[in-house]
């Protein structure tokens, strides 16, 4: 990966009164959005298009930026683009647990409890990547437990703060999809917007060399991803 980049910090975006319905309609539609642009993406992204026309103004528009464009792209350019914007980048990585533990040993214990998380909720993983991946947060919290998957995300606010600010960073389309997201979540404490902030500067810890340092990543990766298929 490239070395750290700075980021801007950004202004506070409007936390939108949404329903329980609307909430669960932003997290699926995002997550389609935000997930590896493979062979069915053109129907999955065409149907978030006409999905999300109840959603708050402020909402179904940035949902809509991402899908036009997403449709509007070639499928090898659109996979290209996605690998050089969230493979290649420490700030843009996908993984939420990233940005508070980095390549350190920690990350195992945070990747352990995105699994109890979706197992509390009733949920399996039945992907490759590893639980903590953003677009199967998202699903989970759109049609697992709302409660818990929104609470999962509120938790990761800073890292879905400063993957907004490297997206905006990047003039990414994908940052409408996160802006969609933290708009929806509930607001978060001055306390937590304090760490975001220190993230967006420093970035995720670095004091280990890689993910090997882990051990095994198959109990935490359902289908068993091995450590040159995981992209943070």
């Amino acid at each position: 990966m490239s070395g750290p980049a700075r980021v801007p910090a950004l202004p506070r975006l409007p936390t939108v009164a949404v329903s329980p319905e609307q909430r669960a309609v932003t997290f699926m539609a995002a997550s389609v959005l935000l997930d590896y642009p493979g062979a069915d993406q053109p129907s999955r992204v065409a149907a978030v298009r006409d999905g999300v026309a109840d959603l708050p103004p402020q909402v179904r528009e940035r949902l809509l930026t991402v899908a036009e464009h997403l449709l509007g792209s070639e499928g090898d350019a659109a996979a290209r683009h996605y690998v050089a914007t969230f493979d290649l980048r420490r700030k843009c990585s996908m993984y939420l647990s990233y940005f508070h533990t980095g390549d350190t040993r920690r990350r195992g214990s945070a990747l352990v409890r995105f699994v109890e998380a979706y197992r509390a909720g009733g949920w399996e993983v039945d992907r490759d990547e590893l639980p903590d991946f953003l677009p199967i947060t998202l699903e989970f919290a759109a049609v697992g437990d709302a409660e818990i998957g929104t609470s999962l995300l509120a938790a990761h606010r800073e890292g879905l703060e400063v993957l907004r600010s490297a997206l905006t960073s990047l003039a990414s389309p994908y940052a409408a999809a996160v802006e969609a997201v933290c708009m929806v979540l509930p607001r978060p404490t001055p306390d937590v917007e304090d760490r975001f902030l220190q993230l967006i500067t420093a970035g995720p810890p670095t004091e280990m060399v890689g993910l090997s340092a882990l051990g095994p990543l198959e109990p935490f990766a359902p289908g068993g991803a091995s450590h040159e298929g995981v992209r943070a």
